[in-house]
C-alpha cells in the first residue's frame, strides 16, 4: 500500500447535509444505476453507517457499512473512491475502518456489492478475499450486480 498522506480525514456522514451531498455525489459517480436523491441519502443515512473521505478539503471517495443482520449477521461493507484518487490507499483506508465498524457491530459474515461494469472494484474486492456469491439484475433495470462475500469458499 502506498503511504497516505497525512491531511486524509474519514468523518461519518449526516451531520449536516454538506457530508450529506458529499456522499451522494460519490455514490452516484460510482454508481449511476443506482443514483439517489438527497432524501434518499438521508433515509440510508438513518439505517446505516456512512462515511466521507476528504485529502484535505477535497472529497476522494465515500464507505457504507450496513449493519449486520440474518442469523449469519451478514454486515456489508462498500468502499467508494473517485477515479482520479484511486490506486492511492484511500480506498483501503475506507475499507479497514469499514470493515472494523462492522466487526464492532457483531458481524459475523462480511459481504460487498460491485457494480459489474466496476472492473478496479471488484479486483480491489478480490484482492481482499471476497469470492463471488451471486449475480444479478434488479427488476426493471439492466445493469448487472455481483455479491461478493469475505473469506467463503463457494461449494
Amino acid at each position: 500500500m502506498t503511504d497516505l498522506p497525512t491531511d486524509l480525514r474519514i468523518e461519518q456522514a449526516g451531520t449536516d447535509d454538506a457530508t450529506l451531498k458529499d456522499w451522494q455525489h460519490v455514490h452516484n459517480v460510482i454508481v449511476p444505476p443506482a443514483a439517489m436523491s438527497l432524501d434518499e441519502v438521508r433515509e440510508r443515512a438513518g439505517r446505516n453507517h456512512l462515511d466521507v473521505a476528504y485529502r484535505g478539503d477535497e472529497l476522494i471517495g465515500c464507505s457504507t457499512v450496513r449493519p449486520p443482520e440474518g442469523d449469519a449477521a451478514t454486515a456489508t461493507v462498500i468502499a467508494r473512491v473517485l477515479p482520479g484518487h484511486r490506486r492511492q490507499g484511500f480506498g483501503e483506508q475506507l475499507y479497514v475502518r469499514g470493515l472494523a465498524l462492522a466487526r464492532e457491530l457483531g458481524a459475523r459474515t462480511i459481504e460487498t456489492v460491485v457494480l459489474a461494469v466496476n472492473t478496479e472494484g471488484l479486483r480491489f474486492a478480490e484482492r481482499h478475499g471476497f469470492v463471488e456469491c451471486d449475480r444479478y439484475v434488479l427488476p426493471g433495470e439492466s445493469a448487472l450486480w455481483i455479491d461478493l462475500r469475505l473469506g467463503q469458499e463457494l461449494t
